[in-house]
């Protein structure tokens, strides 16, 4: 790589302001970029900027290089300092997706699950204990058939569905679920 004329050449013309040649020089190292990006495994956009930093390095220094067909050697070193730079305000930062992108959606569903839950939880302690292992059957994996909580729990078959209606009344009669419950409804 260090005797290759051609390089030197698109170099040379870079410097004088030769934009084909510029383009020459990205097209032919723009895949030696962005495969040490994908090395630090950055994500795409971090990718993007950290590529557009090493040309934009590239452009302030080009009449500084001294040696043209070193610039594979100078490409690479700048590319894992700006790697290493963009992994390191990532961990200070917290990603504008977080913020603003599709997954804080995602954050704010899981909390809006995890907090019914503990609700749920609340309020099914409070059951009396009938009604607590009535629907902890009826809502196991897989559901415990009706034949066996009849005999288990002492209640003819034909009172399961009514006992079961009456249980989750009183669940949704608690004030910690209530607030919850109108979110959803309303």
């Amino acid at each position: 790589m260090r005797d290759d004329p051609a390089l030197v050449t698109f170099v040379e013309r870079a410097r004088a302001g030769d934009q084909a040649a510029w383009n020459a020089l990205v097209d032919r190292y723009a895949p030696l970029v962005y495969g040490i990006c994908r090395r630090y495994r950055l994500q795409d956009a971090d990718t993007e900027d950290a590529g557009a930093a090493v040309w934009l390095r590239l452009v302030e220094r080009l009449a500084t290089i001294r040696e043209p067909a070193a610039l594979p050697g100078w490409l690479t070193t700048t590319t894992r300092n700006e790697c290493l730079r963009v992994l390191r305000t990532r961990r200070r930062d917290i990603p504008a997706e977080l913020v603003d992108g599709p997954d804080t959606r995602a954050d704010e569903d899981f909390l809006v699950v995890q907090e019914r839950a503990i609700a749920l939880r609340a309020a099914f302690a409070q059951l009396n204990e009938r009604c607590r292992e009535l629907l902890s059957r009826l809502f196991a994996d897989p559901p415990t058939p009706y034949a066996k909580i009849s005999t288990d729990l002492g209640i003819a078959v034909g009172a399961i569905g009514p006992s079961r209606r009456r249980c989750l009344e009183h669940l949704r009669r608690d004030p910690a679920l209530a607030p919850l419950l109108t979110e959803v409804t309303g």
